[in-house]
């Protein structure tokens, strides 16, 4: 695989999306849950979007339920939990798992991209990797629910963002790429 563009994943509603049909668009591919602590970042998502979608921003939420069943909803649950309580309009996928051996080709694709996070938020960090004892986490491994992967508009991955740090925090890094 050789960018974001060869894969194809499941809607929530189970319907085959093809990555390909957002070429040219500058991504933002985030794994969610519906009960986290971060789960208000659903409404800095939104605004992104709202912001910069006519611009060619599109924003894939793809629910996971790794980290402390956090995501217990079916996936078209979630897609109403996230549209009637945030608003949320952009696309939202089937859950997935984000490592491990189920892990989605995707995120094995993602993390092999970048395998680090980026962000400096020392306290918000330590609270994660407290929240997360007692599961294995390895190298590459998604550290928790709402790590953020940048791609341009190649459907390269240009950079991924800790949880912590929040989808207002990365606007400069978006408008830089549309």
């Amino acid at each position: 695989m050789t960018s974001v563009y060869d894969f194809t994943m499941k809607d929530a509603k189970g319907a085959d999306v093809a990555l390909s049909d957002y070429k040219g668009k500058v991504l933002l591919i985030v794994n969610t849950a519906t009960r986290c602590g971060l789960t208000p970042q659903y409404e800095e998502l939104q605004k992104l979007y709202d912001q910069y979608a006519a611009q060619g921003l599109e924003i894939l939420d793809f629910p996971c339920n790794q980290f402390r069943e956090q995501a217990p909803e079916s996936s078209s649950e979630i897609a109403q939990v996230c549209q009637m309580k945030f608003g949320t309009k952009f696309k939202i996928f089937d859950k997935i798992e984000v490592n491990g051996p189920n892990a989605a080709p995707l995120y094995v694709y993602l993390k092999a991209q970048k395998p680090e996070d980026k962000g400096n938020h020392v306290f918000k960090d330590l609270l994660i990797r407290l929240a997360s004892m007692g599961e294995n986490r390895e190298g590459s491994d998604i550290k928790w629910n709402f790590t953020k992967f940048l791609i341009n508009r190649d459907g390269e991955v240009v950079e991924r963002f800790a949880p912590s740090v929040t989808p207002s925090e990365i606007a400069d890094d978006i408008q830089a790429l549309l």
